[in-house]
């Protein structure tokens, strides 16, 4: 007897490699962003695409705030055609995300998303700013 895990057929082994390893062209997890913050490898611009008022509220430290709808030729104006940037918004019930990273992709630029957003951050214990910081 299958279980619902088993019941429809794992792909082969070629066609899972293909598709894992498509899926780093396209996300980046947060414990990865951490590392390379962390070890001065930041060679992206992180980017939270949720409202002014929820980064005012906590945001990653090194992040800067452009709201998804504000992504614009202007707003990115002050950085090279070939920048990274790695998006992120609330966590998986949110799809801020998509929507910053479908207008970075629409505009021309390089661009992941970081899997789990402010949630996932929170879950492997990393800090975040907060209003209450001085």
């Amino acid at each position: 007897m299958s279980s619902v895990v088993s019941r429809v057929t794992a792909a082969p082994s070629s066609q899972a490699l293909a598709h894992f390893q498509k899926l780093l062209q396209f996300e980046t997890d947060c414990w990865d962003v951490h590392f390379a913050i962390s070890n001065n490898r930041q060679d992206f611009v992180l980017v939270d695409v949720r409202s002014e008022l929820l980064f005012g509220q906590s945001h990653i430290e090194q992040a800067i705030n452009i709201p998804h709808k504000k992504l614009t030729v202007d707003t990115l104006k002050a950085y090279p055609d070939d920048t990274l940037f790695v998006v992120y918004c609330a966590g998986p019930h949110c799809n801020g995300t998509e929507k910053g990273a479908i207008k970075l992709a629409e505009l021309g630029r390089p661009v992941k998303k970081m899997i789990g957003g402010i949630t996932g951050w929170i879950d492997e214990g990393l800090p975040l700013v907060t209003a209450n910081q001085p």
